[in-house]
């Protein structure tokens, strides 16, 4: 038998959930590179995303929508704060709360960030032209809204990453 050494058996290759974790690990480490020149990560994009799309929101409804760990929202925002691109004021309603806006800066850093991970979304999908690409977009939606509604999931799902 002349097979390539890497080559996985055929019960692997034929395996769509093996097939779409191997492609999340590719998409995965060209979305970390492209951020990466930023000095972003995954998470300062998601952030800024929501805050951007929702408008002011605690970092409870944040972390929610984001799919992010509590523990990992406050270093997240301590951050992205520190880089003046989220502020961070007490809520009026509840001084317990704090209410989270994004800048001018975070504006024109997730725009900075949207160039780059286009560009990323371009290197992932090379191989296929516009229809599949839509096509692919189409069915992976299709099967993550189907296990989160099946789950019972609002947000994304407990180990979601963006990108």
């Amino acid at each position: 038998m002349d097979i390539e050494e890497g080559t996985p058996p055929q019960r692997l290759r034929a395996l769509p959930s093996r097939l779409t974790n191997q492609a999340a690990l590719v998409a995965n480490r060209i979305v970390d590179r492209a951020l990466a020149e930023a000095g972003a990560r995954r998470y300062h994009y998601a952030l800024l995303a929501a805050s951007e799309e929702y408008g002011p929101s605690s970092q409870a409804a944040l972390g929610r929508r984001t799919g992010i760990d509590r523990s990992d929202m406050v270093a997240t925002v301590n951050d992205l704060a520190e880089r003046r691109l989220l502020e961070r004021a007490p809520d009026p309603e509840d001084r317990r709360r704090n209410i989270i806006s994004i800048t001018a800066a975070g504006r024109r850093e997730l725009a900075h960030l949207d160039e780059l991970l286009a560009a990323a979304q371009e290197d992932f999908l090379a191989p296929l032209g516009a229809a599949d690409r839509r096509t692919l977009t189409d069915l992976l939606t299709r099967l993550v809204d189907h296990h989160r509604a099946e789950q019972g999931w609002t947000t994304p799902g407990p180990t979601s990453r963006t990108g």
